[in-house]
Order: structure tokens, then C-alpha cells, then sequence
């Protein structure tokens, strides 16, 4: 069975010593727990499910640099879920994200240096992507307000529409301005999670990013609506 192979565990264990070596510096309350470990649940049921799927039993080398992203981001959620009613150092969130955001850079080089590249590991690139940013999100909306949840949100929403709209889950020509935008959405996030800059700055940065973001999805939303009437057209 896909969710008996040696990595899962191994992974889950790894995930509880962060969040438990997270406690020892700060107060992670129950909500902390439990999202911290149940994201990362999720996230090794659901690329264990993927990889069976795909006939593989081992974690490939660029997989095993973005799981260890997703198991940063999973401490990271955990950290923003106690912050609501724990005294959480910003500096400590930042102190995870920023290898997280720079572990993003490797695992497609990984990939491509090893001839791994994968679609499941192409997605679950991007679905560690969209998790790690709807956290942030969350984070930055504390300060900044709840419109900066659509960055987080977005991913969330087509994946929503796909299942109303399955041409919506047709796939799209590869794009690297994809990868550009969602490393745009992590640092913008992350500077302003960091209040360096005056709050104003902040608030043009993040509504920067959310246009990117627009215009990302757009694109392909566009791309597969002009795909699906030349389909219909060519059945007429």
C-alpha cells in the first residue's frame, strides 16, 4: 500500500520533532497542533496516493527537497495558528520561510539534474506552493486585512471551479512566469510578514502581487476557454 512505504513515516516523524522542537522556544496551543500536523498529514497521504498511482515506491531526489518544504510549511502554519491566542516572534515564522521560499529554487533543478521531472511532482510542487502561501496570507491579513486572503485563496477557488467546471482541469502548456509569480507571492508576503517596510509600501507591494497572481490564472483560464471552443467548433 502507497501509505506504508518507509518515507511516510519518516517524514510525520520529522514533522512532530519540528513542531515539538518549535515548543520548546514557544507556546504552540492546541489549534497549532493540530493544523501543523494534520497539513502535514494530508500532504503525505495525498503525494503517497499520487506516486502509487504513478507505479513508483521510493520518494525521488527533487520530491524529498520539496516534501522537506512542505514539512517547513507545516511548521510555519502551526506557528500561525498559535499566534491567534499565543505570543508568536515574527522573527520565528520568518526564520522558516525564508528556507522554504529558498528551497522552492532547488527542487526544480533537482529534478531537472537528476531526469526526474514528474507532472505529480510538478503538482506537488505547486500545491506546497499554494499552502505555504494561503498561511502567509493568513499571517499578512492581520494586519494588512482580509483582501489579502485572495492571494491565498486563489488556488483554493479554481480548484473549487475544476470540480464545477472540469474543463477547468485540462492542462495547460508549461510556463515558467507560473514559478515567477508564485515566488513573487512568497517574498512579497514574507517582507511584509516582516513589517520592514512602512505599512503603505506594504499594502502596494501585496496589491502588486495580487495582480501577477490575476494574470497568471487569467492566462491559463483564458488559454483553456479558447482551446475548449476550437474543440467545439472542430465537432460542428
Amino acid at each position: 500500500m502507497p501509505l506504508l512505504r518507509p518515507w511516510v513515516p519518516i517524514g510525520l516523524t520529522t514533522q512532530l520533532a519540528l513542531l515539538a522542537v518549535l515548543a520548546g522556544f514557544v507556546h504552540l496551543n492546541a489549534l497549532g497542533w493540530l493544523v501543523g500536523l494534520a497539513s502535514s498529514a494530508v500532504i503525505h497521504i495525498v503525494l503517497a496516493r499520487a506516486l502509487g498511482r504513478d507505479g513508483r515506491t521510493a520518494l525521488g531526489p527533487a520530491n524529498r527537497v520539496t516534501l522537506a518544504r512542505a514539512i517547513l510549511a507545516g511548521g510555519i502554519a502551526a506557528l500561525v495558528a498559535s499566534r491567534f491566542t499565543s505570543d508568536i516572534p515574527t522573527a520565528l515564522i520568518v526564520s522558516l520561510t525564508v528556507p522554504a521560499l529558498m528551497l522552492d529554487a532547488v527542487d526544480g533543478r533537482v529534478a531537472r539534474h537528476t531526469g526526474s521531472v514528474s507532472a505529480t511532482g510538478a503538482r506537488f510542487d505547486g500545491e506546497v506552493d499554494a499552502f505555504l502561501i494561503l498561511v502567509l496570507s493568513v499571517e499578512v491579513s492581520r494586519t494588512l486585512g482580509a483582501w489579502v486572503l485572495a492571494i491565498g485563496a486563489a488556488r483554493y477557488v479554481l480548484w473549487a471551479a475544476e470540480w464545477v467546471w472540469p474543463w477547468l482541469r485540462k492542462p495547460v502548456p508549461p510556463r515558467y512566469w507560473r514559478k515567477v509569480v508564485a515566488a513573487v507571492q512568497g517574498i512579497t508576503l514574507t517582507v511584509a510578514m516582516a513589517n520592514v517596510l512602512p505599512e503603505v509600501l506594504n499594502v502596494v507591494m501585496i496589491a502588486g502581487a495580487l495582480v501577477l497572481l490575476a494574470e497568471s490564472f487569467g492566462h491559463d483560464v483564458i488559454w483553456l476557454l479558447r482551446k475548449r471552443s476550437e474543440r467545439s467548433n472542430a465537432r460542428l
